[in-house]
């Protein structure tokens, strides 16, 4: 039996956004997305944090995002040494990130990477919590 949640995210969460990929480079993945029928939406190197992100849509609507790393020094590249290829994180769009962190913290959950910005912000659950 599945206990019933304190409090949850329920009112926070206006949709699932996109699932994300850590892969050793986006060119050898890209059969992958074309078996899948999905189509080319944006992508951008981060070159602060040395990875590459390509985000492609499938004929649902839904999202799939690629992430590579540009260099060795990248943590994504860290990642993919310890943890191989595969599900990086899961994406939802919320209406109060702030809030949502709160809530996550409270609930027993650690927090990692909250970014404020203006134009878009985003926190993670910390990997050793999120199984």
């Amino acid at each position: 039996m599945i206990p019933e949640p304190a409090s949850d995210l329920s009112g926070l969460i206006e949709r699932f956004d996109h699932i994300s990929l850590a892969v050793k480079s986006v060119e050898q993945a890209l059969p992958l997305i074309n078996l899948l029928g999905a189509r080319f939406i944006n992508g951008a190197d981060h070159i602060r944090n040395q990875f590459r992100w390509v985000q492609f849509q499938l004929a649902d609507g839904s999202r799939l995002e690629l992430i590579a790393p540009l260099s060795a020094e990248s943590f994504l590249q860290r990642f993919l040494e310890k943890r191989g290829e595969g599900l990086h994180h899961v994406t939802y769009k919320v209406t109060d990130v702030e809030a949502a962190a709160a809530q996550a913290v409270t609930s027993g959950y650690r927090i990692s990477g909250l970014h404020l910005h203006p134009a878009w912000s985003e926190v993670f659950l910390h990997p050793g919590d999120a199984h």
